[in-house]
């Protein structure tokens, strides 16, 4: 019981000193924020790929295109990545109304396709992004499959 209202009195004391926030309300009043560039609107993700070694890594949720670049070229290296490089970047809307003419498209998803087999010491493989997971899964093994060898799906996201 005692436990209970050591919580009570901790939740209420972080509500009364504004401690308290939701990952997706903003910390700061709208007038101290800096407005998005037209550029970074929307959630972001990426997709990074070693074809030397087949390794890759992926993030999604970044405020902007060049942390879910980073983040996924990080998560690459990670998993033993020699020669990592951004191969599909995407965002989703964030909301409804914030089409911004950038010409940089809302795909919701991305995938990586690689081949089965290497060919002179590089493995295959295929990224691409489209507005649902199964037609970014299809583009990315319509590309890997130029190579002429079996691919398959090795990592998709969405946003």
């Amino acid at each position: 019981m005692r436990f209970r209202s050591a919580i009570r009195a901790f939740g209420i004391f972080l509500v009364c000193t504004g401690q308290v926030a939701a990952a997706d309300l903003p910390t700061k009043s709208l007038e101290q924020t800096a407005p998005l560039s037209q550029e970074e609107r929307g959630i972001w993700a990426a997709i990074a790929y070693s074809s030397i070694d087949a390794k890759h890594g992926f993030f999604w949720g970044a405020d902007k295109r060049h942390e879910a670049a980073d983040i996924a070229l990080e998560h690459c290296r990670r998993a033993g990545g020699r020669a990592c490089t951004v191969v599909t970047v995407f965002r989703n809307h964030r909301h409804w109304n914030d089409v911004d003419r950038s010409g940089v498209p809302y795909h919701r998803c991305g995938a990586l396709a690689v081949g089965e087999e290497t060919v002179d010491h590089l493995t295959p493989w295929g990224a691409k992004s489209a507005s649902t997971r199964r037609e970014a899964e299809d583009l990315a093994l319509q590309t890997c499959g130029l190579s002429g060898k079996l691919c398959k799906v090795r990592e998709w996201v969405c946003t």
